[in-house]
């Protein structure tokens, strides 16, 4: 069965040398965006972002390649998207 990632989907990437682990954070037909980290911005330059994103591309040919773990909005009932975030693609 082949696994199809979602945004908010918490996935495993076993590449070699090295295994990721990350919220799914953007989908669309091409590629996914998995979310390694997250840290405080150390400026406040700009009021708009609070946080800085580490993200780590991934095409459709190495989906194969994902671990499903679970889903944020399936693990918290309360689950709020982030304010300004762009509409998910299904």
């Amino acid at each position: 069965m082949s696994y199809t990632p979602r945004v908010d989907d918490y996935v495993i990437w076993n590449t070699t040398p090295q295994t990721f682990k990350g919220w799914v954070y953007f989908k669309c037909e091409d590629y996914i965006t998995i979310e390694i980290s997250v840290k405080d911005k150390p400026d406040e330059l700009v009021n708009f972002h609070k946080k800085i994103h580490c993200l780590l591309l991934c095409f459709r040919e190495n989906w194969n390649e994902l671990e499903y773990v679970k889903n944020r909005r399936e693990e918290e009932d309360s689950y709020k998207a982030q304010e300004y975030r762009y509409a998910d693609v299904q």
